[in-house]
């Protein structure tokens, strides 16, 4: 049997010779048997006719049907090759990975996305070069265990509870619906709670219900988590909510071009399923696009082995003009991810990381939001699986669909071949309005009326939310009407002041001039008595008469003359004469 394989450009080519033994079995393992030469590839093939998930998982959305796992090593002194193929539908052959030299024991698992038949071929090769004796025939391949999981028609590799009914019949067992997990206690179908998601690989005991990530919730039936295109954001008392309603559509960059040894140009073509759609992956790639129409490759995908539906998809495009084709070739189209892990403000998710190197950062205060996908498969070169990074930027000069960009130092989107990063910048990115985001302005007040403006904030760093309010009217006083109260009331009160300031001092002096009037008639008459006399006016009673005196104490201090001169009894005698004395 002679088959041919591609694998990285190299064309491998593969011979068995019947007479001779390829695999054989050997106490816990098989292994390579001794082939015709050294430079033999010894083929082992392994035929699932299809896959079926169990009741409890059917209908779920997620990209993985089966997998198969095998366990092996390799003893080599030579240059030996082992070689994993995947056969689909018998029309579509890959190498899917490939082992070099001497491997310690080792597994290797392989996911299987699409229910068709598949053929598994394990191919072993000494030596790449010929020798007519045989050296190397000590060299071999071991496969300890392979295992398939959902096969058709396959059986259990180990025994485990089944769930029960509520009225059992004998011993058999019921499926669980989808989403619902076997209870360890009762046996008893119960549903995974909310925002997580079945796995897949059991469905035993509540730890079968994988938790949701930040920004993410499950599905209808529990199958995988999903963004609903809504997201909050609380630090530092603030508050914001983004809705990215408007990019669940997806988007597309294309970047390049690039050039091949032999300058061939090339263009690195990206496809995006961000968020909605009930989580439904929405990116498709597909080889010769613009061959063929594309709702017809979505309406028949599952049987082109060349279209890929994921979260985040790539492929190669050759312009017409580089090879003289009538139309552009998409060639080498690849899932990158097609599990989504959540959105968050956080630049780190997991294992996954943003690089703040790969883009400048946003001169707003508003933060980006990143969203986290990996890859459910792993490959030659990434050993844990692929991951993407789509960050949403706030950018009011793009509306719309705004723009995709992918790092300037890595123009293939990635750096490291596993690791990719996408800057998606849009007015949609912004979050939604509040009254945080406008102010208002106060018009004048004309005749008892004030109307209340308002606007934006400049620059307007939001979408959507709550609208802008209309403007409004409101009764008011005029600034004239309160100044000429004010002035009205100050001028009266000075008249007040002023009117009590000369009252006071008008009766003040006439104290004075009656009481020096009444010390002037006291020191002049010694020896008689001075006439009654009232320091006090009369009502009605108005003096007239100006006083004019100069160096005399004031009245504060001729009340404390007097006051000391009684105290001292400074006192005469006088002998009064009477007219009667007179007579005698």
């Amino acid at each position: 049997m002679i088959c041919l394989f591609f694998l990285n450009d190299t064309l491998l080519f593969f011979r068995w010779d019947f007479p001779f033994s390829g695999w054989e079995v050997a106490d816990d393992h098989i292994r390579t048997g001794a082939g015709g030469t050294d430079d033999d590839y010894l083929i082992l093939n392994l035929h699932i006719p299809g896959f079926k998930l169990p009741t409890s998982v059917t209908g779920m959305t997620g990209s993985e049907l089966g997998r198969i796992t095998f366990v092996f090593d390799t003893i080599c002194s030579a240059d030996c090759s082992l070689y994993f193929i995947v056969d689909i539908n018998k029309k579509f052959t890959n190498v899917v990975k490939s082992w070099s030299g001497m491997k310690e024991k080792q597994s290797y698992t392989y996911v299987i996305s699409k229910n068709a038949s598949y053929t598994f071929t394990w191919a072993f090769q000494r030596t790449n070069q010929g020798h007519k004796s045989r050296k190397l025939i000590y060299d071999m391949a071991k496969i300890y265990t392979i295992s398939v999981t959902n096969a058709v028609d396959g059986v259990a590799s180990f025994c485990q509870a089944c769930a029960v009914g509520a009225e059992q019949s004998g011993s058999s067992c019921i499926p669980c619906p989808a989403g619902h997990y076997i209870e360890k206690e009762s046996s008893r179908c119960k549903e995974c709670p909310p925002n997580t998601y079945l796995s897949i690989h059991q469905v035993y005991g509540q730890e079968a219900c994988v938790p949701c990530g930040p920004g993410s919730q499950s599905n209808k039936d529990h199958s995988a988590c999903f963004s609903n295109c809504k997201l909050s954001y609380v630090k530092a008392n603030q508050s914001m909510t983004y809705d990215f309603s408007s990019l669940s559509k997806g988007g597309s960059v294309m970047n390049g071009p690039s050039f091949t040894a032999r300058g061939t140009k090339f263009f690195h073509f990206f496809n995006i399923s961000l968020c909605g759609n009930q989580g439904e992956k929405m990116a498709l790639c597909a080889d010769n696009i613009t061959d063929i129409m594309l709702k017809d490759v979505v309406a028949e995908s599952e049987y082109y082995s060349n279209v890929v539906k994921a979260f985040v998809c790539q492929s190669t495009i050759i312009p017409p003009d580089s090879k003289g084709f009538r139309s552009a070739l998409a060639l080498q189209s690849n899932s990158l991810t097609d599990i989504f892990l959540g959105a968050t403000t956080e630049t780190s998710l997991g294992s996954v990381h943003v690089n703040p190197e790969m883009f400048n950062q946003s001169e707003r205060k508003i933060p980006d939001v990143h969203f986290y996908y990996k890859s459910s498969g792993v490959t030659a070169t990434c050993e844990t699986g692929r991951t993407s990074v789509v960050t949403l930027r706030c950018n009011p000069a793009k509306p719309g669909q705004g723009e995709i960009s992918i790092p300037s130092s890595c123009p293939a989107g990635t750096c490291d071949g596993c690791s990719f990063y996408f800057l998606w910048e849009s007015a949609e990115a912004c979050p939604l309005c509040t009254e945080r985001d406008y102010h208002a302005i106060e018009g004048v007040c004309k005749k008892g009326h004030q109307e209340i403006l308002y606007f934006w904030n400049e620059p307007k760093l939001c979408v959507k939310g709550v609208s802008l309010p209309e403007k409004k009217s409101i009764r008011c006083e005029t600034v004239d009407f309160w100044l000429k109260v004010g002035a009205a009331v100050g001028v009266f009160t000075a008249v007040l002041l002023i009117a009590l300031i000369c009252y006071f001092w008008k009766k003040n002096r006439k104290l004075e001039y009656k009481y020096s009037k009444l010390v002037m008639t006291a020191n002049s008459k010694e020896c008689e008595l001075p006439a009654a006399d009232s320091c006090a006016i009369m009502e009605g009673e108005d003096n007239e008469e100006e006083v004019v005196y100069s160096n005399k104490q004031s009245l504060l201090g001729k009340l404390k003359f007097l006051a000391t001169k009684e105290k001292n009894n400074h006192f005469e005698s006088v002998q009064m004469k009477s007219s009667g004395s007179q007579n005698i």
